[in-house]
């Protein structure tokens, strides 16, 4: 190749990649980010799935890894020590580290759960039909499950003692199993995973005793997308990555197949027809609430915000409450027309 033939290829080439970084194409100035969910890949968390697997977070330049978790509380110290740059989890155990780490604070950035999917749950053919029922009882679970956190609260709520009820820790593996071969008299969980874990293990909807804390008169918030503070520097990632979730959620919402597609690629061995009706559940009792068709995914209201935050520092007994603007932010939040969702 001539001399001047090498220079004009060498010129195109560097033209080339001036206009791929002015572009902000992929290839170039890729963000890498390790984020971690709160559990297992299943239905409702399906959407990063899909969001990862179509590519709308490589479109934002971002370059994302995807984790399951171990609890919320795992996922909060996770992203708190900077291992993982952003997760998805329970907001209460977000209160309580912030309240506890003061000038450490970790944001929610992006609110998924609207209404908590928090509930305790027995079966009909033992001594359980109330909450008062549930006073000199077993309660099985595990320690960092979040309805087990807040069941002070609930128990507050509804007027019973939990001095008067013992703690079986579980692994979560064994919480509902432990339920069905009455080892334990009750459990704690998300309402999505505990109804359809022991609808696996045949037992019949209408043989199960649910109380829901949303039901007991709890207006907390459930989980949303987390961010760790060195994140939060880096304004345009975060938003690109909520701009991709919100797609994503999207379109889940109009199709769940493609959400449980997803979760089925993570893990073959999940029951497709359990995580879509997991995944219809959430959507139905969580996610699409009245204020979310209204104002769009991932926002809060800022009053009822700021009660849950009270609320639930008193539940966990804090000395004092964080500043709901250091629990969680719209900032990041990508434009509402990008949030609206399509029941």
């Amino acid at each position: 190749m001539s001399g001047w033939k090498r220079a004009a290829r060498l010129a195109a080439m560097a033209l080339g990649t001036a206009l791929g970084c002015v572009a902000g194409g992929p290839a170039f100035a890729q963000v890498p980010i390790k984020f971690t969910l709160d559990w297992v890949f299943q239905g409702p968390t399906s959407p990063f799935l899909v969001a990862l697997e179509k590519g709308y977070y490589k479109a934002e330049g971002l370059d994302v890894t995807m984790d399951p978790g171990q609890g919320s509380a795992n996922a909060v110290q996770r992203v708190a020590s900077g291992t993982y740059q952003i997760g998805f989890a329970d907001v209460n155990s977000l209160i309580e580290y912030n309240a506890k780490n003061p000038g450490k604070e970790v944001l929610s950035v992006f609110m998924v759960y609207d209404f908590p999917p928090f509930g305790v749950f027995a079966l009909k053919k033992g001594p359980i039909r109330a909450p008062k029922d549930l006073e000199g009882k077993k309660l099985g679970a595990p320690v960092f499950d979040a309805s087990f956190r807040l069941f002070p609260a609930f128990a507050k709520k509804v007027g019973i003692d939990k001095g008067k009820v013992e703690h079986v820790n579980l692994t979560p593996q064994l919480r509902e199993q432990s339920l069905v071969q009455g080892s334990v008299d009750f459990i704690s969980g998300h309402y999505f995973s505990s109804i359809l874990d022991l609808k696996a293990r045949g037992v019949g909807l209408n043989d199960i005793v649910a109380m829901t804390y949303s039901d007991a008169g709890m207006d907390v918030y459930g989980n949303g997308v987390i961010i760790s503070p060195d994140m939060a520097n880096n304004p345009k990632a975060v938003t690109g990555f909520l701009r991709a979730t919100a797609k994503a959620w999207k379109e889940v919402i109009a199709n769940p197949a493609i959400g449980i597609a997803a979760a089925k690629k993570r893990d073959p061995l999940i029951n497709d027809a359990l995580e879509t009706e997991r995944l219809d559940m959430s959507l139905k009792m969580n996610i699409l609430t009245p204020y979310v068709k209204a104002n769009g995914m991932g926002d809060v209201d800022p009053a009822r915000f700021a009660r849950s935050v009270k609320d639930v520092s008193e539940a966990f007994g804090l000395p004092t409450a964080p500043d709901p603007a250091k629990v969680f932010s719209s900032q990041f939040l990508p434009p509402k027309a990008e949030r609206m969702v399509t029941p």
